[in-house]
């Protein structure tokens, strides 16, 4: 049975991954990971995007058209179908998670931390601020799957999406946060790769020079996914372009859940 660990790093534009994140670079080359770039849905923003990816569904179709929309997901998704299956979920992430998939609106005190296995995301650690730092976000992770070893962690840096917006994607600030990010992910990943998950690593969408998002620009659109399968040759740079509404599904079927008719996008494998 495949665990895996979706490392959702908000704000990640697709060249300052690829220019700044050396240790998944060195993945890549290795061919220990695959590569793909991910078009994104729209409009480019977070919540609508993070609907996106977990019920592999577009804009029109799950409802959630902006971040001003505060409710839980109405659709098929990946937290709902491993809790249904049996399977044991964890977050590390924006409270805004804790809205789509365990209660809304978001209680500061009852819901930041979570460890209940009547709810999706059954252990849950919720920040609600934009520059809660990413160091102390990896370490709630790596807490979460060294504590309850669950089958699907979602982790949710908010960081590279803080640099973007404070300080444009052309900035020293933006490009810099990437490679630290990178540092994080070197050692949370390591330690993933050795308990045997399968770990991919992407983003909700991009950030423009203005530090804005929103819009149909591959600054904003164009984002990375690195697959890593421990025990499983990468591709290296697979010089391909996916679809966001791909993800699902592959986490599904890496998952060994069944694939919801709602998901129309082909899984990667």
């Amino acid at each position: 049975m495949s665990q895996v660990i979706l490392v959702l790093s908000d704000g990640l534009r697709y060249d300052t991954a690829i220019a700044g994140m050396g240790f998944l670079g060195h993945l890549v080359e290795a061919k220990l990971a695959s590569l793909y770039k991910v078009t994104g849905e729209l409009p480019s923003m977070s919540r609508p995007m993070y609907e996106t990816i977990h019920t592999g569904l577009p804009v029109n179709v799950h409802g959630v058209v902006s971040n001003l929309v505060v409710r839980l997901s109405t659709q098929p998704n990946i937290f709902q179908l491993a809790h249904a299956a049996g399977k044991i979920t964890a977050a590390a992430a924006y409270y805004w998670f804790s809205e789509l998939y365990n209660r809304a609106p978001f209680d500061r005190i009852d819901d930041r931390e979570v460890d209940d296995d009547s709810l999706p995301i059954q252990h849950g650690r919720f920040y609600t601020q934009d520059e809660y730092p990413d160091i102390e976000l990896f370490a709630l992770a790596m807490m979460l799957a060294r504590k309850f070893s669950p089958d699907y962690l979602l982790v949710h840096p908010m960081g590279m999406d803080h640099a973007g917006e404070t300080a444009g994607a052309d900035s020293s600030e933006y490009r810099n946060h990437a490679i630290r990010q990178d540092v994080y992910l070197a050692t949370c990943v390591t330690e993933w790769m050795q308990r045997g998950y399968t770990i991919l690593v992407t983003a909700d969408h991009g950030i423009n020079a203005d530090g804005l998002h929103g819009g149909t620009t591959p600054e904003v659109r164009e984002v990375p996914l690195f697959l890593i399968r421990p025990g499983t040759a990468g591709r290296g740079d697979t010089q391909e372009t996916i679809s966001q509404l791909q993800i699902a599904p592959t986490i599904c079927r890496l998952l060994e859940l069944e694939i919801p008719t709602t998901m129309k996008a082909e899984s990667l494998f």
